[in-house]
């Protein structure tokens, strides 16, 4: 099994290896902490040197209770995904290009809310909000996204942007991401600056952190980037090749691959720090719904239920066009594990 790392309840680093969890809280003092950040700041030397201890050092425990695993500094979230791009576009601009001008061109992304990332297993409450027509209450159309999240480990310097051949140098690991979403709150607030009250409520984390040296052998080509990119931007076109799935109140709904992104982390780094802005050791990026080109593919609810147009049929002859209170999602993907979360009714609110 693939090596990952977590932070138990009370305090310390463990490891996942062949099944079995170890603790390292005893092994070096940075490993006795709430969060994987102090390690992920030693950089990738000492996180390589670990590694190869971690069997030999590690006390395995028979129970380990996870908390969340890193204290995320900054949260910024993508739209890899072309085809989540492609159909959104023809959802929402049916007789135009369903592609933004500038989309083939930069990784498109937003900045989220760093305070409101939450471990897997959390509850998420239902937002409340404004919806079209300046109408306040709770979201009518509460989705879930399937995205993948990169750790940054080593931070970068303010005004020096990140080269794209060293950009995964600056990368610790990858973790599961669901960026829950308010699809009516987000319909009335994003134009013209784009996602704030829909996304910001809630982002759930898996508990494992796989660090990037574990999933280099998952690395496969991807298709041709067309136009090509600017210079900053070049690279050979390449995605992690890990499956992923959708389960909705234990009825698998959708299977989509990370190899279906269009845009790289490499890419997104560079794009991030081009301007001068830097990271920061427990930044969090994530990619965006990852949809593949099929129907069954797609990595939301829109999408899959197109809408609500057609929505989705379960077993007991239950049907779901978006999320109801008492639903249950589970994104999974294996090396990465699993991102749980149930829908709790909204709390009182004003009018």
């Amino acid at each position: 099994m693939t090596l990952a790392y977590g932070v138990l309840a009370g305090g310390g680093v463990c490891a996942r290896v062949d099944g079995r969890v170890l603790d390292l809280s005893e092994v070096d003092e940075v490993l006795a902490a709430h969060s994987l950040n102090a390690f992920m700041g030693r950089g990738p030397e000492f996180r390589r040197e670990l590694a190869a201890r971690v069997e030999e050092e590690g006390r395995p425990l028979e129970r380990a209770e996870l908390s969340m695993p890193v204290e995320v500094a900054d949260y910024v979230d993508f739209f890899s995904s072309i085809h989540h791009a492609r159909n959104l576009g023809r959802m929402f601009r049916p007789d135009g290009d369903p592609l933004m001008p500038n989309w083939r061109h930069l990784p498109v992304g937003y900045h989220g809310r760093a305070g409101t990332v939450v471990p897997t297993g959390s509850a998420v409450v239902r937002p409340s909000g404004q919806r079209p027509g300046a109408v306040f209450g709770p979201s009518e159309r509460l989705d879930i996204e399937l995205e993948a999240g990169f750790v940054i480990g080593t931070p970068s310097t303010l005004g020096e942007p990140v080269p794209i051949d060293r950009a995964l140098d600056h990368v610790f690991g990858m973790v599961l991401v669901n960026d829950w979403s308010a699809r009516d709150i987000q319909a009335w607030e994003y134009q013209p600056l784009g996602p704030f009250l829909g996304k910001s409520f809630a982002t759930s984390v898996s508990a494992w952190v796989v660090p990037i040296d574990e999933l280099l052998d998952r690395r496969m080509a991807a298709e041709r980037q067309e136009p090509e990119p600017l210079p900053y931007l070049r690279e050979q076109p390449w995605a992690f090749d890990i499956p992923l799935e959708v389960e909705l109140n234990g009825t698998v709904v959708a299977r989509s691959n990370t190899r279906h992104l269009y845009w790289s982390v490499t890419q997104q780094i560079a794009h991030l720090t081009v301007n001068g802005a830097s990271l920061r050791n427990g930044d969090l990026l994530a990619t965006g719904t990852i949809s593949g080109p099929e129907p069954d593919e797609r990595g939301s609810l829109i999408e899959l239920s197109w809408n609500g147009a057609e929505p989705l049929e379960l077993p007991g002859g239950a049907t779901r066009s978006f999320l109801e209170d008492g639903d249950e999602v589970v994104l999974r993907g294996e090396p990465l594990g699993e991102v749980r979360g149930r829908i709790e009714p909204a709390v009182g609110w004003g009018k």
